[in-house]
């Protein structure tokens, strides 16, 4: 299957998204709550509208899963899946560190994945077998072979609950092995940092498909490992991911042990 023309339909949604979110950031005056902690704003919804309208417009029968929209139904073959604006609190504060993230999948299987920066024009792009590009240049994970020796990337849910405990403790253990952590507010961003050689990892729980779906398809063709935390085979589905450059993915297994 040539995944060429899907691509393309992708970036043009992400481009078109882009002039939406950088026409409101810093300007937004409407900013509702989901629930006591998650926000969305109407770059939200509007960047998610203008991205399934492009869709729909050569692809009327694909079904879509959006963050804020939820499931638009359609073809069991082929699904995408969409966060319109990832780091919609960074967004919301001003803060330039935010992405829009597009993925399609065929059959259950990740066949693609476009993540965009618009602030700083980083466009990440994946075909399933053909490699990971920023900018249309290859790109590949780093070779530190050591966490020791490592920049390390996590994130942290909304909805804290039980899982408190687990999270600091992870949080606490990668601290101690590591040469930094950093937290930066946006999971696809986080991920195509592994991917292009900036970070060795990155591990979180309680994400949601449309956070992770782009980015474990463009980090995994760029060679990284893309797993849960007891070392499985990453899928949609999951709540937790852990993506490495593969040097280091048996050490990061033993410091997320709980």
């Amino acid at each position: 299957m040539d995944l060429t023309p899907y691509q393309q339909i992708a970036v043009r949604a992400a481009y078109r998204s882009a002039e939406i979110l950088m026409s409101k950031f810093g300007k937004i005056s409407r900013v509702r709550k989901k629930d006591a902690v998650e926000i969305v704003t109407e770059a939200d919804t509007e960047s998610e509208a203008e991205i399934i309208s492009v869709i729909r417009t050569r692809y009327p029968e694909h079904a879509i899963l959006c963050e804020e929209s939820g499931l638009n139904s359609g073809s069991d073959d082929f699904q995408w899946v969409i966060d319109p604006l990832d780091g919609t609190v960074n967004f919301a504060h001003q803060v330039p560190i935010f992405c829009i993230s597009i993925a399609l999948t065929y059959r259950g299987e990740i066949v693609l994945g476009v993540v965009l920066n618009p602030v700083d024009g980083e466009l990440y792009t994946a075909l399933r077998g053909q490699g990971a590009q920023l900018n249309n240049r290859p790109i590949r994970v780093s070779e530190v072979s050591a966490v020791s020796e490592s920049l390390l990337v996590t994130g942290f849910p909304y909805h804290l609950g039980e899982e408190i405990e687990p999270i600091m403790t992870r949080w606490n253990s990668c601290l101690q092995a590591c040469q930094a952590v950093r937290r930066l507010g946006s999971a696809a961003i986080d991920i195509c940092y592994v991917a292009c050689g900036r970070f060795e990892a990155f591990w979180e729980q309680l994400l949601k498909p449309w956070d992770t779906a782009a980015g474990a398809l463009i980090a995994a063709e760029a060679g990284a490992a893309v797993t849960t935390f007891s070392n499985q085979p990453f899928r949609l589905d999951d709540r937790e991911i852990l993506v490495t450059n593969g040097h280091i993915q048996d050490e990061m297994i033993e410091l997320l042990k709980v």
